[in-house]
């Protein structure tokens, strides 16, 4: 019986796990990233990535936030232009489940075991969010934040995931001052 009250935490454990955001960044060593203190979006850059509007502006929005934060400013002379691209990847799962209670030792007959098994097939959409700062003097890649998860079609739950997205990417930035 306890088996059975435990399955549902262990699948909400399991759904929850597998929600979040993935994150990692990489930077080039040699820049004084203190020095950065504007930016602006590269719209040339921003127009080609195949999403909504609706879904660029939420991430601008975001973006926007998260740098404000910062203490970063919008500028029409910035110190770094902010890039981002999309990739999305369908992602099938399938799951095996024995209902069985009683498994029994060792190899042969079970005389417990009752049920059988049963397959459980999902897919869910995965989504990857890359944020690129580009400082404007050198023309140069400095910093590049990405950001890996699960995509939800509900609007309400697409503005949360981006803004978790933004916030846990740009967490990382400027290096050395990510949050442990």
């Amino acid at each position: 019986m306890k088996t059975i009250k435990i399955l549902p935490l262990l699948f909400l454990f399991l759904f929850n796990a597998c929600s979040s955001v993935r994150v990692n960044s990489d930077y080039d060593s040699h820049v004084d990233f203190k020095q950065y203190k504007t930016y602006a979006f590269h719209k040339k850059g921003i127009d080609k990535v195949e999403i909504s509007d609706l879904d660029k502006r939420r991430i601008l929005h975001a973006i926007d936030n998260s740098l404000s934060q910062k203490g970063m400013t919008k500028s029409d002379n910035p110190d770094l232009l902010i890039n981002f691209f999309t990739k999305e990847r369908e992602q099938i799962d399938v799951n095996q489940f024995n209902m069985g209670w009683g498994y029994g030792w060792g190899w042969g007959w079970n005389p417990y075991f009752w049920g059988g098994g049963n397959t459980f097939v999902s897919s869910s959409t995965q989504g990857t969010l890359f944020i690129d700062l580009i400082d404007t003097k050198k023309k140069e890649l400095v910093w590049q934040g990405q950001g890996i998860g699960t995509l939800s079609e509900n609007r309400i739950e697409k503005e949360k995931q981006i803004n978790d997205f933004v916030s846990k990417i740009l967490a990382q930035f400027p290096p050395g001052e990510e949050k442990k």
